[in-house]
């Protein structure tokens, strides 16, 4: 009876009933993925054999290439496609204390977190609620609001029923010490921005001082999730492709615009969204921008290219869907975000990507917790008289009051005072507080002086596309999945597909195996992965070959014998072409670039037999 019961945990583990199918059991495509996933190489849960840990995984030999193909194909897009004004740098996943305390992660990275009080199981609050009620959008709600909902509507831990504490907000970033002092505090970065935004003064000065100035970078970060139960889609350990575009505010113009500027997204505005209509608008990126949907330029052009891209990778348009953030769900730092989502069958729309104005936010906070000028000079064409506040702080009454933290107050008061606005409210309500202290009008000399100018300072503004690599790599592979007549085909796009071709001799003839080896040796000599494979029947052959992915499967037969042609198949159709062995190379290539198609090859070759 035990084993049975065992035997019934482990099928309800993978399988779902279907009420429609009488009772009979069914799985879902996630799970249909999932188990292909381990099957065949693509991923699996980290640490398997001591049973896993939740929110991570282990990307197998398939798996790790499709991963990097992404993160090519997304620095194809991305970088190479504008690298006259956008580059690629690299920077450590553990950064100190100091960085997270200037990017506000240490006071506002949090979830609210709730424990089972009979088994002491954690939870995401606002996520268990919202499985136990059915309600939505519910991270934009305060501790106290939440505490209601689950005292009104009785929600019990779904592992055992028990009662629920109050809920307590947690920080999701991953703690360390940095060396073997315990009070050199060290965090797991939680997003490669703080990077980009640390190196920015570098990155400027290295590729000559110019604006607009965009920094990628593609790497591991970690979130200490509460309670990741989702696979793929939600993990503690990540890779994220990232990149800061930083501009001029007072020139917002993204001189590139008008390559995406006619694509049309659907959009689900902020404004629609607390109005209670949830329904998108479609329009097209310039349009979007022109209405101020869109806040600036730089965004909708993200947003256009990442549609794009997303496509590419195999989801159609009318299955992405750009979502603005609510101001109380927008992060700490961000003017405006738009999540770019996608349709998944089992969550319904998933974040790939963010698309984030986050203003001069981290370069000022950074300019100030490090003291550091992290402003840029840009040179007027010509000089200019212009009227400026001079400031001088009073050592003559800093001295007395202060003593010996004098000269370092002083120097925080030019720094801060560097700022008209922080002038204008030192002069109109006669004190201003800096660094906790309360400067008086008295303590400051202000005077105004014409003075020429050549040039001004000012701190950029950035806007940030963000795409998660592994919610990507899922999304490709669950709009690849298919299913033809009872045999998996993995329809994914030939430029990301991990293997571009497999090499089959049709049968074990000591003719026919030569050449296929020697197309195989020919084919790895030019940077292509390829399989090689004589197991079983041809028929056998090309289903494995389908199933995961490989485009184009090339079969020596007879035929070769007589005129050193080959058979080319296509995955998705399962037609056929003969074409020489000498062109091979120069098909498979184009083919796994996507600058031919299976289309081309026909009306370029022939038909002229058949492998089968």
């Amino acid at each position: 009876m035990t084993l049975l019961f065992i035997t019934f945990l482990a099928l309800a583990s993978v399988y779902r009933v279907s009420p429609g199918l009488g009772g009979a059991w069914i799985m879902d495509k996630y799970e249909k993925i999932v188990e292909l996933a381990r099957r065949r190489g693509f991923f699996w849960p980290s640490s398997e054999i001591y049973g896993g840990v939740r929110g991570f995984i282990d990307f197998g030999p398939l798996g790790a290439l499709l991963k990097r193909n992404i993160e090519e194909k997304w620095r194809r897009t991305f970088i190479y496609e504008y690298q006259d004004f956008i580059v690629e740098i690299e920077t450590p996943v553990i950064m100190p204390e100091p960085v997270f305390k200037a990017s506000g992660h240490i006071e506002h990275f949090t979830d609210m977190i709730v424990e089972c009080l009979k088994c002491h199981r954690m939870f995401r609050a606002d996520h268990l609620v919202e499985e136990a009620t059915g309600l939505k959008n519910l991270e934009r709600l305060k501790v106290d609001e939440l505490n209601k909902i689950i005292e009104e509507r009785e929600v019990r831990c779904p592992e055992c029923g028990g009662r629920l504490s109050e809920i307590r907000t947690f920080n999701l970033l991953f703690r360390t010490t940095i060396g073997p002092y315990e009070g050199n505090v060290g965090y797991a970065r939680p997003e490669a921005a703080q990077g980009m935004f640390t190196s920015f003064k570098r990155v400027f000065e290295a590729t000559r001082r110019r604006l607009p100035l965009g920094i990628a970078q593609i790497g591991r970060v970690m979130r200490n999730e509460i309670s990741p139960r989702q696979g793929p889609i939600r993990l503690r350990e990540f890779t994220i492709m990232e990149l800061e575009l930083f501009f001029d505010p007072q020139s917002p113009h993204c001189p590139v615009l008008d390559d995406v500027a006619d694509e049309a997204i659907m959009v689900r505005t902020a404004e629609r969204i607390i109005a209670g209509n949830e329904e998108p608008i479609k329009a097209e990126v310039g349009e979007l921008v022109r209405r101020g949907i869109i806040k600036n330029e730089w965004m909708g052009f993200f947003m256009g290219l990442g549609q794009r891209f997303v496509e590419e990778i195999g989801i159609p348009r009318d299955r992405q869907l750009f979502i603005e953030k609510l101001p109380e769900e927008r992060a700490h730092y961000a003017l405006q975000t738009f999540d770019q989502t996608v349709w998944l069958e089992r969550w319904g729309w998933v974040e790939v990507a963010g698309h984030s104005y986050r203003t001069d936010y981290d370069l000022s906070r950074h300019m100030k917790y490090s003291g550091q000028d992290l402003r840029v000079f840009q040179e007027y064409k010509k000089p200019r008289r212009v009227s400026k506040y001079i400031i001088r702080p009073k050592m003559e009454v800093l001295g007395p009051m202060f003593r010996g933290r004098a000269r370092d107050i002083a120097r925080a008061i030019e720094e801060r005072l560097k700022d008209e606005e922080a002038v204008k409210e030192l002069l109109e309500s006669g004190h201003i507080i800096i660094d906790g202290l309360k400067i008086s009008r008295d303590m400051v000399e202000v005077r105004i002086e014409e003075v020429k100018e050549t040039g001004r300072r000012f701190i950029p503004h950035v806007t940030e596309p963000s795409f998660g690599a592994e919610r990507l790599v899922y999304s490709a592979l669950e709009y690849a999945y298919t299913e033809v007549e009872g045999r998996i085909v993995l329809k994914l796009p030939a430029d990301i597909a991990p293997i571009k071709a497999v090499i089959l001799p049709l049968i074990s003839d000591e003719r026919m195996l030569r050449i296929a080896e020697e197309i195989y040796r020919h084919l790895k000599k030019h940077g292509i992965p390829v399989f090689y494979d004589t197991s079983g029947s041809i028929g056998r052959r090309y289903a494995r070959a389908d199933e995961i992915g490989i485009p184009l499967a090339i079969t020596v037969d007879g035929q070769t014998l007589e005129d050193n042609t080959v058979t080319v198949r296509d995955r998705d159709t399962w037609e056929q072409v003969r074409v020489p062995i000498d062109h091979i190379v120069g098909i498979v290539l184009g083919y796994s670039r996507r600058k031919i198609t299976f289309k081309d090859l026909k009306a370029r070759y022939a038909m002229r037999g058949s492998a089968i």
